[in-house]
């Protein structure tokens, strides 16, 4: 049975539409818990009501949250592809407004039934040649579903701008639309997970809540457009892959 929010139903309110999006690469180690837990924090600073759905195994999201203080802003709970659906109309009618799940880094019926219920897929992938390969997979899967992406480049060096980071923006763009900022790594992302907060509340003045704060209006953006921007010929794509890598 899906946690019910602290907030309960929207009453009298004017209720606004819920929103899902899904972190999903067939590729690990991309940082999509580590996205996942901090952007769920900072949609909810920006008045969101949010809800993470953990479905991956490793069940990152759900020990996160176990060493988080405060669970009465947002929630996290495991629940099944088979339950996916139910579980979505059970959280549209109690008044969430923004729906965050984090799948397995790999292939498998548990991302596809998250893409299916999802407005938006973003994509993480680090700027090495081996993501951007493995993101490319990704992509044809959500494109096979029909539904919107967005590619998101993770842990770049925080040296702005490299030749490496170049390159793989050039060639996610290549394959459809890049979220802005990049994501650089930096080490307030680990220890906002270590305690069980979001980098904007363990360090809300450092680069990486800035960072995170201008990705989730980024997104709230192409959300609310709620338009898909077509990949261009793939024949484009390929060629920027192989001068990445």
């Amino acid at each position: 049975m899906v946690f019910a929010p602290a907030w309960g139903p929207p009453g009298t309110q004017e209720r606004k539409r819920m929103h899902i999006l899904s972190l999903v690469t067939q590729k690990g180690g991309s940082g999509k818990s580590t996205i996942a837990s901090s952007l769920a924090i900072a949609a909810h600073q920006a008045g969101e009501r949010v809800f993470i759905i953990d479905m991956d195994p490793q069940a990152s999201l759900l020990r996160w949250y176990k060493t988080r203080r405060n669970k009465k802003d947002i929630a996290v709970e495991a629940v099944t592809p088979g339950k996916l659906p139910s579980a979505v109309k059970a959280l549209e009618k109690s008044g969430v407004t923004l729906v965050i799940i984090d799948t397995p880094g790999t292939e498998s019926p548990t991302t596809t039934a998250a893409m299916k219920v999802s407005d938006l897929c973003i994509i993480p992938s680090r700027p090495n040649v081996f993501d951007l390969w493995a993101s490319e997979n990704t992509r044809k899967t959500i494109r096979s579903l029909r539904k919107e992406y967005a590619f998101l480049l993770n842990q770049c060096p925080p040296a702005q701008q490299s030749a490496r980071v170049e390159q793989g923006s050039q060639a996610l763009q290549a394959m459809g639309a890049l979220l802005t900022p990049l994501i650089s790594a930096r080490v307030d992302h680990q220890e906002a997970s270590r305690q069980g907060l979001g980098v904007t509340e363990a360090a809300p003045h450092g680069e990486a809540a800035g960072e995170m704060t201008a990705l989730w209006r980024s997104i709230k953006r192409r959300m609310n457009k709620g338009k898909t921007k077509p990949a261009p010929a793939r024949g484009s794509a390929a060629k920027t892959l192989r001068k990445a890598a």
